[in-house]
């Protein structure tokens, strides 16, 4: 089947006010289709910024990385699958993952509808970060069991920088979303992340949805930035289609 970029290119709104999310909702126009909606944004705006970007006819992916008790990660996952959402995080936890599977479960039609991620690894961690959480496991060794434990429970897919999205593919098989942050072209820095990749690197290693921010969101023209990283991953998937990887 083939792939659409633009279907696979989410544009995370890490801005502070639903103002400043609907102006960039306005400058990127018609070359995105689905957005993030993050803590900062949320806690802002809430439930009523992923109404608006909805009711703009975007998807939406509500990225708030669920740990808690059982019973809170399900009731609020349950929430958040009656909003309307495409898209939900939840840290890579047995109990969490599978209170999430229940709180969906809750509503009608929203296992058809809610993919279900889990958080493997930040993308902003490294080695030292784990060591310093008490983690003996090298990041892409964390990543894999993370990922595995997801896939064993249920999830759909699951959250991992692009410098893991294959070795997920070698040990979840091809059916398991993996969705990519810490996108950056190859002109621009890392910023805060510790592991990032281009976005053809990304889809050639197997990422199948992009998540990018601030190559988008700072560019003198979010619009084109949009195109331009769209044209690259459809090169991406059309090669990856072919076998031309």
């Amino acid at each position: 089947m083939q792939v659409t970029a633009k279907d696979r290119l989410i544009l995370a709104l890490d801005v502070p006010s639903a103002e400043e999310g609907e102006r960039l909702l306005d400058r990127v126009g018609t070359a995105i289709n689905f957005v993030k909606i993050g803590l900062e944004l949320y806690t802002a705006a809430g439930p009523a910024m992923v109404k608006r970007a909805i009711e703009r006819g975007h998807r939406v992916f509500l990225d708030l990385k669920f740990l808690d008790i059982e019973e809170t990660v399900k009731r609020a996952t349950t929430r958040a699958a009656q909003m309307g959402v495409h898209m939900l995080t939840i840290h890579a936890n047995r109990k969490a993952l599978k209170a999430a599977l229940e709180g969906r479960a809750a509503v009608p039609g929203a296992t058809e509808r809610l993919k279900l991620l889990a958080v493997t690894v930040l993308t902003n961690f490294d080695a030292g970060d784990l060591r310093d959480m008490g983690v003996q496991w090298s990041v892409a060794d964390l990543v894999s069991a993370r990922a595995r434990l997801a896939a064993d429970v249920g999830l759909d897919g699951v959250i991992a920088s692009g410098e893991e999205a294959a070795v997920i593919r070698e040990k979840v098989g091809k059916d398991f979303i993996v969705v990519t942050p810490g996108i950056r072209p190859a002109n621009l820095g890392t910023d805060d992340h510790a592991r990032v990749a281009t976005p053809g690197q990304a889809i050639k290693a197997g990422a199948d949805y992009l998540v990018v921010g601030r190559p988008i969101r700072d560019a003198p023209d979010p619009k084109a930035a949009a195109e331009r990283i769209a044209e690259e991953m459809q090169a991406a998937f059309n090669a990856r289609s072919s076998g031309m990887q």
